[in-house]
């Protein structure tokens, strides 16, 4: 027997199985993992089952059973080799700290030889799962350049309202108001008499024209809607901006304690 031999028929135990036990070391376990949310909540991974190993010995002989039906042995003879086998290699787990399963992954030791299993990555042990793949939530996934165009865009739209409708100060817009809305007039000066000089009529006040209720409430309107629409656009902008890179209005929105509870 070798760990070749051990590797297969414990693959081919446990994938009808939960748990098979390895006597006088313990036994590898196989646990379902339900689908479970990654790459911060944009992929669903699909459940899968995970083997790892165990200290303590099942009252299970399903490898003792495999070995002798594959062999021709007894049960008898199959339990000696087998035991004999585990035991060498139980020794060599403890000197070298590691044991390599083809085909499973690596058995390894700590210093105070605590046993204790690492699978491979592609290691398939759920046959119900055949053909089963993440899948994204994500429609696209956005480059950095992509993201940088779509900034660009939206600060050039903004800067084209601007121009297009400057937003004035109430002071602004009432200043070209008050100047030209000072009329004067010649003082009326009466006519001289023939004989003797009289003084000149007094001056007429200066008469000044009311600005007209009118002129200045559409003032204030044309105001209220440039800032309405410099909002729209932000806001459009702002929407742009988390359909494109949802990670960039994360970081905006929320702390980096409450993004880790997010994607947690």
């Amino acid at each position: 027997m070798d760990i070749d031999l051990l590797s297969k028929m414990v693959k081919e135990i446990i994938l009808d199985n939960d748990a098979v036990t390895l006597p006088g070391i313990g036994s590898f376990v196989a646990e379902m993992v339900p689908s479970v949310f990654s790459d911060k909540g944009y992929t669903i991974n699909p459940p899968y089952r995970r083997l790892y190993f165990s200290p303590k010995q099942g009252s299970d002989t399903l490898l003792v059973d495999f070995y002798a039906s594959t062999n021709g042995v007894g049960k008898d003879d199959a339990v000696r080799i087998i035991v004999d086998f585990l035991s060498e290699m139980k020794e060599v787990l403890r000197s070298k700290k590691i044991v390599v399963f083809p085909g499973l992954g690596r058995l390894r030791a700590t210093k105070e030889n605590n046993f204790f299993f690492v699978s491979d990555e592609d290691l398939d042990i759920y046959p119900a799962g055949f053909g089963l793949r993440p899948v994204s939530l994500k429609t696209h996934v956005e480059t950095e350049e992509e993201v940088s165009a779509a900034v660009e865009e939206l600060k050039s739209m903004l800067d084209k309202e601007a121009v297009a409708a400057p937003v004035e100060t109430p002071a602004e817009a009432m200043a070209p108001i008050a100047e030209e809305a000072v009329v004067t007039e010649e003082p009326a000066v009466a006519e001289e008499p023939a004989v003797s000089e009289k003084p000149a009529a007094s001056e007429e006040p200066v008469a000044v024209a009311e600005e007209e209720p009118s002129d200045r409430g559409d003032r204030w309107i044309a105001a209220v809607a440039v800032v309405f629409a410099v909002a729209v656009v932000l806001l459009v902008g702002f929407m742009l901006l988390g359909r494109l890179a949802p990670d960039v209005v994360d970081r905006l929105l929320y702390t980096r304690e409450q993004l880790e509870i997010l994607h947690y």
